[in-house]
C-alpha cells in the first residue's frame, strides 16, 4: 500500500492534536489501592478508607483473575464505532446478565469481613436473586440511590466496575472514537468522577476527565465546565491544608455558577500520587463546603455509599 506524505502544515496540526485517551493499567486498582492506604494516615476517616482500599483489593484479584463476563459481542462493536457510540454502553450491558459473575466472585473474595456492617451488606447481597441485584446495579448507575441500600451501594458499583474495567482493556485497537459533546465516558457512556491534569510528557498540561465506572480517562479542554459546558466566570475553589495556597493546591473544585455544579479537579504537578476515585474519597470535606456555598456534587462516586442530598 502506498504511503502519503504529509505537508509541513499538516505535521505541525497533528502535532499539536492531544491524545485523545489516557487508559488505565491492568494494575488500577493496586494503584487505587495503595493510594488510600497513603491518604489514610491521619485522615479522620481512616478508617473508611482503609476498608475501601481492602475492597480494591479484592477486585484486583477479580480482575486479575475473571469469571467469565460475557460483553459486547462483535458485530456491536462495529456498529458503536459506525455510529460514534460507546462500545461498552452501561445502559445496556448493566441491565444484561455479564457483570454479575463479577459480582458473585468479589463477594466470595471478601469472604466474612471482621466489620459487622460491611458483613451484613454482603449478607443482604448474597441472599439477593439476580433480578434484585441487576436492579440495584440499574439503580446505583442511573443516579436513583433511593432504589438501592446504601450499605451495599459500594460493593455493586465494586463488581460493576470490574467488569467495565475488564471490558475497557480488551477493546480491539480503535474501538472507542470521540463524540461531540465530550461531557460522557466515550468508552462506556457514564459521568467522570473527576478531572486530572497532567504533567508529564505528552499529557503536560492536559486535563483528563476520569470515568467513575471504568476508569478510562478522555481529554476534555480546561476553563469549561464538565456539565453544561460553560467557559465564564468558573471558579476554582480549595481548601487550605499543610499551609498550602489555592493556586498550588492538588486539589480544587471547577464550579460553575451557570450550573450551580462543580467537578473536584487533581493536578498531579502539585501531587503526582493522585488518583481520581482515591482522591475523591479522601477530600469529602471540600464537598460539604461546596454544598455549604450552594453547589450540586455532579460526580459520582461508585464505592460511596449514597446518602440524601
Amino acid at each position: 500500500m502506498p504511503s502519503q506524505l504529509l505537508e509541513p502544515g499538516q505535521i505541525e496540526a497533528a502535532a499539536n492534536i492531544p491524545p485523545f485517551l489516557h487508559l488505565p493499567g491492568r494494575d488500577l486498582f493496586v494503584v487505587r489501592a495503595e493510594r488510600l492506604r497513603q491518604l489514610a494516615s491521619g485522615h479522620p476517616l481512616a478508617g473508611y478508607l482503609l476498608l475501601v482500599a481492602d475492597l480494591c483489593d479484592a477486585q484486583q484479584q477479580v480482575l486479575d483473575n475473571p469469571p467469565a463476563l460475557p460483553g459486547p459481542a462483535p458485530e456491536a462493536l462495529v456498529r458503536s464505532r459506525e455510529h460514534g457510540m460507546p462500545p461498552i454502553a452501561f445502559e445496556s450491558l448493566v441491565r444484561a446478565d455479564g457483570w454479575l459473575a463479577a459480582l458473585e466472585a468479589l463477594t466470595e473474595r471478601l469472604g466474612t469481613p471482621a466489620n459487622a456492617a460491611m458483613a451484613d451488606a454482603l449478607h443482604q447481597l448474597k441472599a439477593a436473586d439476580v433480578a434484585q441485584r441487576k436492579a440495584w446495579g440499574v439503580g446505583l448507575l442511573s443516579g436513583q440511590f433511593d432504589l438501592l441500600p446504601p450499605a451495599i451501594a459500594p460493593f455493586i458499583g465494586a463488581a460493576l466496575q470490574v467488569a467495565f474495567s475488564h471490558w475497557l482493556l480488551a477493546l480491539p485497537e480503535g474501538a472507542i472514537v470521540e463524540n461531540e459533546a465530550k461531557v460522557l465516558c466515550p468508552a462506556c457512556g457514564s459521568p467522570p468522577v473527576a478531572g486530572m491534569v497532567r504533567h508529564r510528557g505528552k499529557y503536560n498540561g492536559l486535563r483528563y476527565l476520569a470515568c467513575s465506572l471504568c476508569s478510562c480517562e478522555w481529554h476534555y479542554v480546561r476553563l469549561k465546565c464538565s456539565h453544561c459546558q460553560e467557559s465564564k466566570h468558573l471558579a476554582y475553589l480549595s481548601l487550605e491544608r499543610d499551609g498550602r495556597k489555592s493556586e498550588g493546591a492538588p486539589i480544587r473544585a471547577e464550579a460553575c455558577p451557570n450550573c450551580q455544579g462543580y467537578l473536584k479537579q487533581c493536578y498531579l504537578e502539585f501531587d503526582a500520587a493522585a488518583e481520581a476515585q482515591a482522591d475523591d474519597l479522601a477530600s469529602l470535606d471540600l464537598d460539604i463546603r461546596l454544598s455549604e456555598d450552594g453547589y450540586l456534587r455532579r460526580a459520582p462516586n461508585l464505592l460511596l455509599a449514597p446518602g440524601g442530598e
